[in-house]
């Protein structure tokens, strides 16, 4: 296992998604984020189900950074109650594991 998490974030829209994932960047607690601009979610929101078109992060942060990244997240995202998962990275080629570590830790 490494130190490297995988973290999953829906938005309403694109430009939530940029505003939020450029904030993340520029604040260091992000190594990269790359955005899925229409993913379709069905869930049960208040007794009622849900089709949406959303918008995914998938940012590629640290362990040490992920509360603050999450307390971050939670302080601006539109939603009231997003959707915020950290994965484990098991595994992954040591070039780009050390590059997402080296951004964190440089800020």
């Amino acid at each position: 296992m490494t130190e490297v998490l995988v973290v999953l974030c829906t938005c309403p829209d694109v430009a939530t998604a940029r505003k939020l994932a450029s904030g993340l960047v520029e604040r260091g607690l992000t190594a990269c984020v790359n955005i899925l601009p229409e993913i379709r979610s069905i869930y049960r929101w208040r007794d009622e189900l849900q089709d949406e078109s959303e918008a995914l992060m998938v940012i590629k942060t640290t362990r040490p950074a992920y509360a603050e990244l999450e307390s971050w997240l939670l302080e601006r995202h539109p939603y009231d109650v997003p959707e915020v998962l950290a994965l484990p990275v098991q595994r992954g080629s040591a070039g780009y594991l050390g590059w997402v570590l080296n951004e964190i830790e440089m800020r």
